[in-house]
C-alpha cells in the first residue's frame, strides 16, 4: 500500500512592519538566544524550498504552510497539495501570539486534517536531491539516526542545552537508557552509522540519557505520537506554551522523535544522508559546492550568526539554487516570473 506522507513546514515574514510592531510590544528588553534578530532575518530562498519538493519529492501528498496569517506574494493559494494554516487554526489562543517556534512545533498535532505520517521542516531546510517516501518512512516506521550524544553549552546565553535538559529530565521519567538499548541494540550500533557509532558505544555506561544529536534536518513524525505525548506530559507543554519567545524553560517537538527512537519505534538512518551547516562566511564556498552538486538529499542553512556579510552569502545561495532549481514550480504564481512579491522569512530552530 502506497504511504501517504505531509510535510509541514514553518514560516514568517520577518520583515513585515506589522508583525515587527506586534513582535516588539512583547519581546523582552533583553536581547538572547530566544529573541535575536537574525532568528527571524529574511533569506528569500523560500520559493526553492517548493521547487526542491515539487522536483525531489513530486509524490508527498500534501503540503502544510504554517504561518501567523502570513503568506507571500508569489505563492499559488489554488494549488491542490497546499494548505494554507495559521497559528490561530491549531494553537489555543491563549497562547497567542506567540513567537517561539517551540510552541508552534509542539502543537502541530492539532492541525486539521494533517496526515498520521508527516515530516516536519523548518524554513531553512532544504531538499537537495531526489528522495522517495522510503526515505522519511518505512512500512510506516519513521527514518532516524539514533546518535547518544551529550548537552554542552558554548555560552550561558545559549537556550538550547537548558532545552535538551528539559527534554531528557522526561525522556529518562519514561525511558531507563539500559533497557532502550538492550531492548533496540541493533538499532543503536548499525554499522550505518559507521565511526559515528563509536558515540554510542563511548557512552553506553552513563546511566541516563543526556541527549541524541540532532542532525538539524527533517523530522519525520507521527501524529500519534504528538497525542501520546501530550496525554503523558500536557501540564508542562502548557507551561512552556506561555514563553511567547524561545525560553531556557522550554520543551522542544525532539522530545517527540527522541520518544520514537526510546520506544524502538524507528529504523536507522545513513549519517551521510543529510548534512546541517552554520551560515558562516568561511564555509560558503563549501555549501554552495554542495548545494549545486546535490550532494545530501536534505540539508539545513542555519543562520545562527549575528555579525556576516549577509548581502553576499544570500546572494551565493541564492546562485546555487538557481542552479539546481531554475524552473518555476506550479507551487509560484505566474508573477514570479517578473520577480514580484518575494518572500521573506524564516522560522529558525
Amino acid at each position: 500500500m502506497e504511504q501517504q506522507i505531509d510535510f509541514v513546514v514553518m514560516w514568517v515574514d520577518g520583515a513585515d512592519p506589522a508583525w515587527q510592531q506586534e513582535r516588539a510590544a512583547y519581546c523582552p528588553r533583553e536581547d538572547n538566544n530566544g529573541t535575536s534578530e537574525n532568528r527571524y532575518r529574511d533569506w528569500d530562498l523560500m520559493r526553492y524550498w517548493f521547487r526542491g519538493v515539487e522536483k525531489y519529492a513530486p509524490w508527498v501528498h500534501r503540503i502544510f504552510f504554517v504561518t501567523n496569517g502570513q503568506v507571500p506574494g508569489w505563492l499559488n493559494r489554488q494549488h491542490p497539495k497546499l494548505r494554507l494554516v495559521k497559528h490561530s487554526d491549531y494553537i489555543p489562543e491563549a497562547y497567542l501570539p506567540t513567537f517561539n517556534s517551540n510552541v508552534i512545533e509542539l502543537w502541530i498535532h492539532k492541525i486539521p486534517d494533517l496526515g498520521e505520517q508527516f515530516v516536519l521542516f523548518n524554513s531553512d531546510m532544504f531538499l537537495g536531491a531526489p528522495v522517495g517516501p522510503e526515505d522519511f518512512f518505512r512500512d510506516g516506521i519513521p527514518m532516524e539516526t539514533a546518535l547518544m550524544d551529550l548537552a554542552t553549552a558554548p555560552g550561558p546565553e545559549d537556550c538550547l542545552p537548558h532545552m535538551l535538559i528539559n527534554n531528557f529530565s522526561l525522556i529518562n521519567r519514561h525511558f531507563q537508557k539500559k533497557e532502550v538499548l538492550k531492548k533496540n541494540w541493533r538499532k543503536f550500533f548499525t554499522p550505518i552509522y559507521g565511526k559515528e557509532v563509536l558515540r554510542n558505544i563511548f557512552l553506553v555506561p552513563f546511566q541516563y540519557f543526556s541527549c541524541f544529536r540532532d542532525s538539524h534536518l527533517p523530522t519525520s513524525y507521527r501524529k500519534s505520537t504528538f497525542f501520546k505525548v501530550w496525554q503523558e506530559e500536557g501540564e508542562l507543554l502548557e507551561a512552556c506554551s506561555c514563553n511567547r519567545f524561545r525560553s531556557k524553560s522550554d520543551l522542544t517537538h525532539w522530545l517527540m522523535k527522541c520518544w520514537q527512537i526510546c520506544e524502538g519505534e524507528f529504523v536507522p538512518r545513513n549519517v551521510r544522508w543529510g548534512r546541517h551547516f552554520e551560515l558562516w562566511e568561511d564555509d560558503i564556498d563549501q555549501i554552495c559546492r554542495c548545494i549545486q552538486k546535490e550532494k545530501y538529499h536534505a540539508f539545513c542553512l542555519n543562520d545562527s550568526k549575528t555579525e556576516i556579510d549577509f548581502a553576499r552569502i544570500q546572494k551565493r545561495l541564492s546562485e546555487s539554487f538557481e542552479k539546481i532549481l531554475p524552473e518555476v514550480s506550479s507551487y509560484e504564481t505566474d508573477s514570479v516570473q517578473s520577480d514580484a512579491g518575494k518572500d521573506r522569512g524564516s522560522c529558525n530552530e
